[in-house]
């Protein structure tokens, strides 16, 4: 029997930056899913999660949360590693649908334990791309590689720079807790889904805008490159380009221990997000308004939109106030009521037992 876990994530700035090259700020979370594996005889896999039982041999898709197990069996042996036949039970305490990359947490889970299970040669290094695959091609959602790299990546106590071109990565010193601080996430509560193609439109609206600037990806571009574009893709690419700076930015001022200072840049994220690249919904930009009217330091959007969660930079003896207020956002709106906890920067996949 293999025990491994893998974590949910928070993305702290850097939101759709990854399929253009670019920089990502995440942090794993310490909610994470866990999968328990023991080799099997007979033919193909068995996953059990939530009490439903799923069998299959890749000699059909899966489809539903399946399909991101199967995904993975399939692009370990597209990749020519002997998979072993295995049955994998999956618990998780990661929100499913709240923007917290439910997804990555169950492929990196189950690339973990089932690497361990084979003893398949396969870096660390080379798994989130390996993930990113099964859930790319295998499960058709073409995101690019934060989820996965956060999730396998991460480290306890620090954030995670990293450059999605080269994959070179830095681990940022990220202990709130040393200097008061605390980060708030805010569970929406408003559905989050991206299969439906409002992320892929998003994408491609991207990758056009760099083959019509003439760059291999929006990273290489600069605001004076806006304007060989037309008007309906100025937003779009807007967003990427100054996204990217927002990320060097902050890394520069964690780096230098100004943590309150990112406030500013973090809303900065969320107002491009809202205005430029439209993703967000009236339950992220309610929280977001409120936190921030509560004495936060900053506030934005993680996650790909269109519903999830949001995120608070404030004082830690301030966090009250500032889920209160929020509360109170949503009860005036109408709005379903929202959850929230603190986030930790905890670590990466890892076997448990």
């Amino acid at each position: 029997m293999i025990t491994a876990a893998a974590p949910g994530r928070v993305n702290l700035i850097g939101e759709h930056t990854d399929y253009a090259d670019g920089f990502v700020l995440p942090f794993a979370l310490p909610q994470r899913t866990v999968v328990r594996a023991e080799r099997r005889d007979g033919k193909g896999w068995t996953v059990t999660s939530r009490g439903e039982t799923v069998h299959f041999d890749l000699s059909s898709k899966q489809t539903g949360w399946a399909a991101y197990a199967a995904g993975v069996v399939w692009a370990l042996r597209d990749a020519g590693h002997d998979v072993p036949p295995a049955t994998l039970e999956i618990t998780s305490d990661v929100p499913i649908g709240a923007g917290l990359s439910s997804s990555a947490a169950l492929e990196c889970a189950v690339l973990t334990t089932l690497v361990e299970l084979g003893g398949l040669d396969l870096p660390v290094q080379r798994r989130p791309a390996l993930a990113q695959r099964a859930e790319n091609v295998y499960v058709g959602m073409p995101s690019g590689i934060l989820d996965q790299s956060a999730s396998m990546l991460c480290r306890e106590g620090y954030a995670l720079f990293l450059d999605c071109r080269s994959l070179a990565l830095e681990h940022i010193p990220f202990d709130l807790a040393a200097l008061g601080l605390a980060i708030l996430v805010i569970d929406t509560r408003a559905p989050h889904a991206h299969v439906d193609g409002q992320y892929a439109a998003r994408r491609a609206a991207v990758e056009e805008a760099a083959a019509l600037i003439g760059v291999p990806a929006l990273r290489d571009a600069t605001p004076a490159d806006l304007g060989k574009l037309p008007e309906r893709l100025v937003p779009r690419a807007r967003h990427v380009i100054t996204e990217n700076q927002r990320v060097l930015d902050t890394v520069a001022l964690l780096k230098g221990g100004q943590v309150r200072e990112i406030g500013p840049l973090m809303t900065a994220s969320h107002a491009s997000l809202r205005d430029d690249f439209q993703v967000t919904v009236p339950e992220l930009d309610t929280a977001v308004d409120a936190a921030l009217a509560a004495g936060a330091y900053g506030a934005r959007m993680t996650g790909g939109g269109f519903g999830g969660c949001v995120l608070a930079l404030a004082d830690a003896d301030r966090l009250s106030t500032v889920d209160g207020a929020v509360g109170k956002a949503f009860a005036d709106r109408g709005f379903t009521p929202p959850a929230s906890f603190v986030a930790v920067p905890s670590e990466g996949a890892h076997i448990i037992g």
